[in-house]
C-alpha cells in the first residue's frame, strides 16, 4: 500500500474516470480506409529480415508462403494514407513482428513534419509489451508523445471504464467524447491535465481506440517535453483532436497488437490482495444513500464499475461531497492503515483522520473514517466527507455536512456485511 493512501485512500481511484459507456455513438468517416498500406508495411518488415540473392526488385516469399512484392515494384503496395485492419486474406501474415525501431518509424511517418528527440520504444516481442515514445517539435515547442498497445476483452467492464469520459466532479478536464466507429470500434478523445489538482499547467491529451476484436491502441501527448518534471513548452499539445483521431486509427497499430504473442499473460501483481470478486459500485452507492441522515438531500451521485461511489448532499448550508470505497483483501495492509487507530471488541479496526483535502480546491477539508472488519478477507469500508461539493474547487462551507460520528456510524453499519 502506498504511503499517500493513508491521507486519501481514494487517490488512485479518483485519478481514473467514473466509467459508464453510453450509446449514441456517431460515425467516423476517417476510419474507412484502404488495406494497401498494411500489406506494404508487412512487405517492408520482411525485406528487413531477408536477403534473396542481393538482387533488388525480386519478389520475396513471405511468412506462410505468401508472395510479397517489394514496395518499389510497379505492382507493389501503396504506403500512403492511413491503413485499416488487415482483411481476411491477410490473416496468414498478421503475426509479423515489429521492432522498437519499426514502431518509431511508423509513428514519425504519421506525424506532421517536425524534428524528433529522446526516442525510445519496445517491440511487439518485448515481455512488457510494445510502446513508443519521442519528443516532437513542429516549430512551436517540444512536446512528448507516447503510444501503448494491448489486448482487452471486448465488451468487458475494463473496456466500459476505459472508454467512458470522466465525471467533472472528480476529474477536471476541458473536453471528452466517446464514439463508435463504423467498423464497431470505440474511440475516446480526451483533453485534460497531467495533474488532477492543476498544480502545474501541464496538459495531457489522449486518444484511445478499442476495436471489436479487442485491440487497444492509446496515444498521449503533452504540452511539455516530458510527462512530468519538465516546464511547459507550448500552450497546447501539438496534435489537434482530428490529428489524434487519424493517428490512433491508423491500421498499422492493429497489426502491432496482433503481433504480440497471444500466449503471453499480463503481468500479475507480486502480492494479489484477494481472489474475491470486486464489490459492485452500484451496490456501494445504493447502500451509502440508504445510510445517510434523513435531513440531507442528495443532489447528485455517481460511482465506478466497482468498489467506489459518491454522493453530493446538501443540508441547507451548501453542498458537501461524500465518497466511499469498499474493498476485499486489505488485511495485509492493516498494520500500515490502522497503526494509530483503535480495535473494537469484535476485532474491527478503526482509524480516523481530519485534515486538508489533497486536490486543487482552496480551503477544502477532508474528514475520513476508515474501517477494517476482522477475518482473512480483510473487508474494508472507508468513507470521507468534504466541505465542498467538488474537491477540485474551493470550499463552499466551513465543515462537511456529516460529522465524524455520523461518518463512523455509516462505516460501521452492518449493512455493509451484505456486500462481503
Amino acid at each position: 500500500m502506498l504511503e499517500n493512501e493513508r491521507q486519501d485512500p481514494f487517490e488512485d481511484r479518483l485519478g481514473t474516470a467514473l466509467r459508464d459507456a453510453g450509446d449514441g455513438f456517431e460515425a467516423d468517416r476517417a476510419a474507412l480506409v484502404t488495406a494497401g498500406r498494411a500489406r506494404g508495411r508487412r512487405a517492408l518488415l520482411r525485406r528487413r529480415a531477408a536477403v534473396v540473392g542481393g538482387v533488388a526488385g525480386v519478389a520475396l516469399a513471405g511468412v506462410g508462403g505468401v508472395l510479397v512484392l517489394p514496395a518499389d515494384h510497379p505492382a507493389g503496395p501503396d504506403r500512403s494514407g492511413t491503413a485499416s485492419a488487415p482483411s481476411a486474406g491477410d490473416a496468414t501474415t498478421a503475426a509479423a513482428s515489429f521492432t522498437g525501431d519499426d514502431l518509431l518509424h511508423e509513428l514519425k511517418g504519421l506525424l506532421p513534419p517536425g524534428t524528433y528527440g529522446e526516442e525510445s520504444a519496445r517491440g511487439s516481442d518485448h515481455q512488457l509489451g510494445p510502446t513508443a515514445q519521442l519528443v516532437y517539435d513542429d516549430g512551436a515547442g517540444a512536446a512528448a508523445i507516447g503510444m501503448g498497445f494491448a489486448r482487452v476483452e471486448p465488451g468487458s467492464a475494463q473496456v466500459r471504464e476505459l472508454m467512458a469520459c470522466p465525471d467533472h466532479n472528480i476529474t477536471p478536464y476541458d473536453d471528452c467524447s466517446s464514439d463508435r466507429l463504423p467498423d464497431g470500434s470505440l474511440l475516446k478523445l480526451y483533453q485534460g491535465y497531467e495533474y488532477p489538482d492543476l498544480r502545474v499547467d501541464t496538459k495531457r491529451w489522449t486518444a484511445d481506440l478499442v476495436t471489436a476484436e479487442g485491440q487497444h491502441v492509446s496515444v498521449s501527448e503533452w504540452n511539455s517535453p516530458a510527462e512530468k518534471g519538465a516546464p511547459v513548452s507550448r500552450e497546447e499539445p501539438p496534435l489537434s483532436t482530428e490529428r489524434l483521431r487519424e493517428l490512433v486509427t491508423a491500421g498499422v497499430w492493429r497489426e502491432v497488437v496482433d503481433a504480440v504473442p497471444k500466449s503471453r499473460k499480463p503481468p500479475r501483481s507480486a502480492a494479489p490482495r484477494t481472489e474475491r470478486p470486486e464489490v459492485s459500485g452500484k451496490s456501494v452507492g445504493d447502500t451509502l444513500a440508504a445510510l445517510l441522515p434523513r435531513k440531507l438531500d442528495v443532489v447528485s451521485r455517481g460511482g465506478q464499475e466497482s468498489e467506489y461511489a459518491y454522493v453530493v448532499v446538501d443540508d441547507g448550508r451548501g453542498r458537501s461531497l461524500v465518497q466511499i470505497n469498499v474493498q476485499h483483501g486489505m488485511a495485509d495492509v492493516a498494520g500500515q492503515l490502522y497503526a494509530d487507530g483503535e480495535t473494537l471488541p469484535d476485532g474491527t479496526r478503526v482509524a480516523t483522520r481530519q485534515g486538508p483535502g489533497e486536490k486543487a480546491g482552496s480551503g477544502v477539508v477532508m474528514w475520513t473514517v476508515d474501517t477494517l472488519r476482522p477475518g482473512p478477507a480483510g473487508f474494508r469500508v472507508v468513507i470521507s466527507a468534504f466541505n465542498t461539493g467538488d474537491q477540485n474547487k474551493d470550499a463552499t462551507r466551513d465543515a462537511p455536512a456529516l460529522t465524524m460520528e455520523q461518518l463512523r456510524k455509516i462505516a460501521l453499519s452492518g449493512e455493509w456485511d451484505r456486500l462481503r
